[in-house]
């Protein structure tokens, strides 16, 4: 499946966050959502990622959420978040049916999901896709940032 395509109805899901609680992107209805694909937690870039992106006060306010996702699961999340003092919730997609409708498997290892960003507006619509060529590399906070400026 293609990588999601910005314009498109962004898939409605549900999964657990590290507190073992269902968390809908229906439910943000409303909000700029920013969709934040990782490999896996305690990986090296993952790791400075997430904990670069809590302190980025940019990202976060009061019309909009950030999440992280990866296929590990909420105990590892709950660890990961506790240990690193993450500030955004983690979701587990352990068998990457959400990454999967996004189109964000990885092509070339395919347990885990491409480092990819996806913001989705107040409405539901995709307004910004990231998807990073080369796994290893952090993905680009400032072009994230500008996304989130165009949407207010």
């Amino acid at each position: 499946m293609p990588v999601i395509a910005v314009g498109a109805p962004a898939p409605e899901f549900t999964l657990k966050n590290q507190e073992d609680k269902e968390w809908s992107l229906a439910a943000q209805r409303g909000k700029a959502v920013v969709l934040l694909w990782y490999p896996l937690d305690w990986s090296p870039t993952c790791e400075k990622e997430n904990c670069a992106i809590s302190t980025d006060k940019t990202l976060y306010g009061p019309n909009r959420v950030v999440v992280g996702i990866s296929r590990d699961s909420m105990w590892s999340h709950r660890e990961f978040k506790k240990a690193r003092n993450i500030g955004h919730d983690l979701l587990a997609d352990p068998m990457l049916e959400v990454t999967r409708k996004y189109g964000l498997e990885h092509p070339k290892v395919g347990f885990i999901s491409q480092r990819a960003t996806v913001i989705v507006d107040p409405a539901g619509t995709v307004a910004f896709v990231q998807v990073q060529e080369k796994t290893p590399e952090a993905r680009d906070l400032k072009a994230v940032q500008d996304a989130l400026a165009k949407l207010g």
